[in-house]
């Protein structure tokens, strides 16, 4: 039969005793260091520490970093938890070019603000030969400074501020990005049948003739039809009601052979 060894209390005790204090000295530690973080925190929010260092800005394109920090009005001694994110998105979406915002903080001393801009759809050509932005709300901006030549979006030439190019800016607000980076002008040519012609310059090369009426509609399937030409293609494209396109090279050997 096996004997087993037999611990008494009193050599238990030691070892009880070990553990206590341990447990006791865990204890102690945890106060202590939420103590301290306490004081941290306290000195922090109490001192410059917490105060706004950096402000910056993303998402931007055209309205200057200047001008989004000038417009939040965030001042740089203000406490950074001080902050009405609420009342800084509110005041930077009075600008007509801001379409979204949303204000960040960083710990310790850094407030983001990401913004989202209307996208532009045109540039109006004035006499002037000045360019004036248009927006995908329809709304008109100040015109770009000189020799500032624009290429994010169609021109737009022989307009005035009027019904036709209202009409116009609604129907460009209806076509894609991928597709609104494909027309390169578009000039305003009423004629007898059409009061609203249009004609568009393409950036492939393709003259593309339409009316501000039905405007996107006439224009959607533009790249399904480009598809199907040959390539190099070089002419008019009537889209209407029923398109169709035009050769340049084809009229020209007409030309020939009517002459000879």
């Amino acid at each position: 039969m096996s004997k087993e060894k037999v611990v008494t209390i009193n050599e238990r005790i030691p070892t009880l005793k070990e553990q206590r204090k341990q447990r006791a000295n865990r204890r102690l530690l945890f106060f202590l260091s939420f103590f301290f973080l306490l004081l941290l925190l306290m000195i922090y929010f109490q001192s410059p520490l917490s105060h706004v260092r950096n402000v910056v800005v993303e998402g931007n394109h055209f309205v200057a970093d200047e001008k989004i920090i000038s417009l939040s009005k965030i001042d740089s001694g203000t406490s950074i938890w001080n902050l009405n994110k609420s009342e800084i998105e509110q005041r930077l979406l009075g600008h007509i070019e801001l379409s979204k915002v949303d204000i960040e903080r960083q710990l310790p001393s850094t407030v983001k603000i990401k913004v989202d801009e209307y996208a532009r759809i045109g540039y109006l050509l004035r006499d002037d030969d000045k360019y004036y932005p248009i927006l995908e709300t329809g709304e008109f901006l100040n015109e770009l400074p000189n020799q500032t030549f624009p290429s994010d979006a169609p021109l737009l030439n022989n307009f005035e501020q009027g019904e036709q190019l209202s009409e116009l800016s609604a129907e460009l607000q209806k076509l894609s990005t991928e597709l609104i980076e494909r027309i390169s002008e578009i000039f305003y040519h009423p004629t007898e049948a059409d009061s609203l012609a249009v004609v568009l310059f393409m950036t492939d090369g393709i003259e593309v003739h339409t009316s501000i009426r039905d405007f996107a509609d006439n224009l959607a399937p533009y790249s399904s039809i480009v598809q199907e030409l040959e390539p190099d293609s070089k002419g008019i494209l009537h889209m209407r009601m029923s398109p169709y396109f035009e050769d340049f090279e084809f009229e020209e050997e007409s030309d020939s052979e009517s002459e000879g």
